[in-house]
């Protein structure tokens, strides 16, 4: 579990109803137009937390609740809509629907971070955008469908026929989701936390194969050479020539 300022909490057992998931799109209609009516205030109140945060160096408690309760219930949306849950959400986004996520409260932060929140945060939008795009929490092209859309649509079918999500679809909208609340909070000016893209912090409890016949075996350290990531062709080049 992602002990972070932001973490998701499944608790979807992955049992459908052929019926709900046949009109999942109809039925999330009220909830869509709601999200949208909501994300407009909302994007007022975060141009109003930058500048109280970046004075302060802390976000308003008031402006913190309001925006964390929009993030669950856009995650909530989401994962009804996508099939990671199967319970109709409240229109309120209050916590212990199947799929949750939940958000540490106001804490005090680098305010030279909060100034350049939209710059540093560019990467991890494109890694959002790969994520979410097609859903309602779109970062990028709203018009192809990302991971979560993609785990989605091969759900649909899985979940008419057996009337059950299969665990790693659910899971893919699960950590997209994960993710997807890590950087609304880092851009809403929640929290400093650098979005986690980490399975293993996103979601607890990660079903292990060990005796599959192909595994893959990684030892890297996660260190990287400055210079090389700098100029990854060049010296890519460079030591296929030298070989």
């Amino acid at each position: 579990m992602n002990e972070g300022p932001v973490h998701l909490i499944v608790s979807d057992d992955m049992e459908r109803s052929r019926v709900t998931v046949f009109f999942r799109v109809l039925l999330a209609i009220p909830h869509l137009i709601w999200l949208g009516l909501w994300g407009i205030v909302a994007s007022v109140a975060v141009l109003v937390n930058w500048f109280a945060t970046l004075f302060a160096g802390k976000s308003p408690e008031g402006l913190h609740n309001f925006l964390a309760a929009y993030i669950r219930y856009s995650i909530h949306v989401v994962a009804y809509l996508f099939l990671a849950a199967n319970p109709f959400p409240d229109f309120m986004g209050r916590p212990g629907y199947p799929v949750d996520v939940e958000i540490a409260g106001p804490r005090v932060q680098n305010r030279w971070k909060v100034g350049f929140r939209l710059l540093l945060a560019i990467p991890a939008v494109l890694v959002a955008a790969a994520l979410m795009a097609g859903s309602g929490r779109t970062y990028g092209n709203a018009s192809a469908f990302g991971i979560a859309g993609m785990a989605a649509t091969f759900g649909w079918f899985v979940a008419l026929a057996q009337a059950r999500m299969p665990r790693g679809l659910r899971d893919a909208v699960a950590y997209a989701l994960s993710y997807s609340a890590q950087l609304d909070a880092y851009l809403f000016l929640l929290t400093d936390r650098y979005p986690n893209s980490d399975p293993q912090k996103a979601l607890a409890d990660l079903p292990l194969r060990p005796q599959d016949p192909i595994r893959l075996e990684v030892s890297d350290d996660l260190e990287r050479n400055r210079l090389t990531v700098f100029f990854p062709v060049c010296c890519s080049r460079s030591r296929t020539s030298s070989g």
